[in-house]
């Protein structure tokens, strides 16, 4: 089958197709069969690809560069009936409260020119969609949400995951493809340089120290956020792409495993790792941005993510191991 990852030249993206030829080369060299059909092609489209396919894939990968928005690009690219897509292409929060047109057309007609792609197939394709907690917000958010609360976005990138979800979900009642959307937490640790999104900082505060670099926090120290380690997001997002329909069931939103910290519980665990494994860190700079704040503290703090966790789909253990794996997958920067 063929699998294509829009936005599949970011971490997450990259992360799902090393994760993807990783687990197909283990089961053939343990003889296994089953309901994991082969990849024979995946595809990292993204609007820019790098010059060389990136370390840990083959030559099953193909990258491919190209603007989401554009409705006969998407349909090229999704070409045959036995397909799957992870839908990862998104403008990012605090990009969209500075761009609300390209927001829409990524995230809105992107979203759509890929549902509608999947829908001109002879087949039933599955499409896991990157939601976001960024759903919730506003003053009547509850102090507990979960997969059934009602989606209250406060940003604009927010409002156009909230639309997204709906259209998985109708797109999915009607047969047109058989979608799952995945409600992310902030992952961390991201690696290379900053983005655009208000949550940036919960991966810079541990990249950017570990890297021997000065990070300037834009939030107070104790700002929570809840959030899940790349390792297992990825796992998450591959988890619903497996998960068998029936047992979501009529809805499709499914909040990954996720648990949260204070922006002082994170320094305390970066600086117990860095403290056994003899790191010198970076200096960490308090300098509050009131924009990042005020976004940031409208997503909500409690998750029940008992739906995730029945369908199978991984926790962390703790900071200190989400900072080990990075560690692990990343090096330090040094």
């Amino acid at each position: 089958m063929k699998i294509v990852i829009t936005g599949g030249c970011g971490f997450l993206g990259l992360g799902i197709a090393r994760k993807l030829i990783e687990r197909q080369e283990a089961r053939k060299a343990e003889g296994l069969t089953g309901k994991q059909q082969e990849v024979e092609s995946l595809v990292l489209f993204d609007a820019q690809v790098p010059d060389e396919l990136p370390d840990g894939l083959d030559d099953r990968v193909s990258l491919a560069a190209g603007d989401i928005s554009d409705r006969g690009q998407v349909t090229a690219l999704i070409d045959r009936d036995d397909i799957a897509v992870f839908h990862l292409a998104s403008v990012v929060s605090a990009g969209g409260e500075q761009d609300f047109d390209l927001t829409m057309r990524v995230n809105f007609d992107g979203g759509h020119n890929v549902l509608e792609a999947c829908r001109a197939r002879d087949s039933v394709p599955k499409v896991v969609f990157a939601s976001s907690l960024a759903v919730f917000g506003g003053e009547a958010l509850p102090d507990t949400v979960n997969d059934m609360t009602r989606v209250t976005p406060q940003t604009t990138y927010g409002m156009t995951k909230a639309i997204g979800e709906l259209m998985i979900n109708d797109y999915t009642r009607k047969g047109f493809i058989d979608g799952r959307a995945a409600r992310l937490p902030t992952v961390i640790i991201r690696p290379g340089p900053p983005n655009a999104a208000a949550s940036g900082f919960a991966s810079g505060v541990f990249r950017e120290p570990l890297a021997g670099n000065e990070f300037v926090l834009p939030v107070g120290m104790g700002t929570k956020m809840m959030v899940l380690g790349t390792r297992n997001a990825v796992a998450g997002l591959i988890g619903l792409m497996d998960a068998d329909g029936d047992a979501l069931g009529g809805d499709r939103m499914v909040g990954l495993p996720n648990n949260a910290y204070s922006v002082a519980e994170m320094i305390t665990a970066l600086e117990a790792v860095a403290a056994d494994k003899g790191i010198s860190l970076g200096p960490i700079t308090p300098r509050p941005d009131p924009a990042t704040e005020t976004i940031v503290t409208s997503w909500p703090l409690v998750m029940d993510d008992a739906r995730a966790r029945a369908l199978g789909l991984p926790a962390d253990e703790s900071l200190e191991r989400v900072i080990g794996d990075y560690i692990e997958d990343f090096g330090t920067g040094q």
